[in-house]
């Protein structure tokens, strides 16, 4: 996983101590390679167990697992792995179409990396099994979610994509022990979201998140939590590479469950042959 990525994305739940901690390893982070974790806490002015604390958090067993992480990711980095930060009005078509192209290979190297092969099939798994699916998101999220409801039911699977904010919370409240909401939400803090997460929890029923990487609302209330990435910092094209992590995961999943299913598989090749007919026949 990208130590960087995940430091970015947990920044905002950070105490005082932590966030010296994150701006040195974003700004410095060379310096970790040499230092121990009583040194970095003396550099940066904090306690040794604030470092492991902050280390812990990430996600890393103590400070030697954070550190490789950092190395892993400095090894990992390239030159143009912020350009997205830096696309001006300036910008003529030609540097601009680059500086966006590099800006979404980052942003999908990121979210590939967040998300570990257990998550996602256990992802699969629940997504196959369940009879009913309410896939909930408001604006760009919700787009994704239409599309990966189109994809699942071009399997045979019946997934459900509300963009009103009642009408899934409605439709939530009929969810029982063997239905499924998979949740999308780039903060993992849209309000709307967590109340439709809520009342399914209540009556029994299993949810995937989709949001930031860190704890969140949303994703504390899933079994199966997933992850996307974009660059806060960017905000003309914040909402732009969200969904293009987003759509990555949602791929990811349908690809995998044509994989792993037979009549999965069969149930495709069927829908597709009867849209080609009907596009034939139209002609």
């Amino acid at each position: 996983m990208s130590t960087f990525t995940k430091i970015k994305a947990v920044k905002d739940s950070l105490s005082s101590s932590e966030l010296k901690l994150a701006k040195f390893a974003l700004d410095s982070s060379n310096a970790i390679r040499e230092l121990s974790s009583q040194e970095l806490a003396n550099v940066v002015g904090v306690s040794q167990s604030s470092v492991v604390k902050f280390s812990q958090k990430l996600g890393y067993k103590g400070y030697p697992a954070f550190k490789m992480g950092v190395i892993d990711a400095l090894n990992a980095s390239t030159a143009n792995s912020n350009l997205h930060g830096k696309i001006t009005v300036n910008d003529g078509f030609t540097q601009m179409s680059d500086k966006l192209l590099s800006s979404k290979v980052s942003v999908l190297n990121e979210t590939r990396n967040l998300n570990d092969e257990k998550s996602l099939v256990a992802a699969v798994e629940l997504l196959k099994s369940s009879k009913r699916i309410l896939i909930c998101g408001l604006g760009g999220s919700a787009l994704v979610g239409k599309d990966f409801s189109y994809k699942l039911q071009k399997l045979g699977i019946l997934a459900i994509e509300e963009a009103d904010a009642h009408a899934q919370l409605a439709f939530s409240a009929t969810l029982g022990e063997n239905d499924l909401v998979f949740a999308i939400s780039e903060s993992g803090n849209t309000k709307e979201i967590i109340n439709v997460v809520s009342e399914a929890k209540h009556n029994s029923t299993k949810v995937i998140s989709l949001t930031r990487f860190g704890a969140t609302p949303i994703s504390d209330l899933a079994e199966v939590k997933l992850y996307s990435v974009a660059d806060e910092e960017s905000a003309r094209l914040s909402s732009i590479l969200a969904r293009t992590a987003q759509e990555f995961i949602i791929d990811i999943l349908f690809i995998a469950i044509t994989q792993s299913s037979r009549q999965g598989r069969q149930i495709l090749e069927k829908t597709n042959a009867v849209v080609s007919d009907f596009r034939r026949l139209s002609e």
